[in-house]
């Protein structure tokens, strides 16, 4: 298994997983245009986001994003930890895990003092996979306002 960044080659596979994620999501639902887009921008400049892909047999299993802001609380950059996901035959193995390790270093070396991450109130199972790799609750509530 080999973790690297994505590349505009890699948009089909990272679309087709972004499809299993927002399947199980309350809030999205794949739309191939709009991820595809999303997806494009962020390969297109780092100073954007990054992301990272964990390859297996020559095949892309698994995806992370991180974007990137300025946190004026701590005056350095964060990243927003968004959009991972496992291929369903993949799972159970560690990629998830040896993924998301990779994605906090990946942070690291880039400045950030924070990842940030959301995910579904329901979601027992991926709660208790961001905690076990040092997540916590946060106080602050989500909201979101569509434009």
């Amino acid at each position: 298994m080999a973790i690297r960044l994505a590349t505009p080659n890699d948009l089909p596979a990272l679309c087709a997983l972004l499809d299993q994620l927002f399947a199980q999501e309350a809030e999205f639902c794949p739309d191939r245009a709009a991820q595809t887009r999303g997806l494009a921008a962020i390969i297109a400049d780092p100073r954007v986001g990054e992301i990272l892909v964990a390859v297996e047999n020559g095949r892309v299993q698994a995806m992370v994003n991180l974007l990137y802001t300025v946190s004026t609380a701590l005056g350095a950059r964060v990243a927003l930890l968004e959009d991972m996901v496992v291929d369903t035959e993949a799972r159970g193995g560690g990629l998830g895990s040896a993924l998301l390790e990779a994605a906090i270093a990946h942070a690291e070396q880039r400045g950030c003092g924070r990842i940030t991450l959301l995910t579904d109130g329901d979601n027992q199972a991926a709660q208790r996979f961001y905690r076990r790799h040092g997540f916590q609750s946060s106080s602050m509530l989500p909201m979101r306002r569509a434009l």
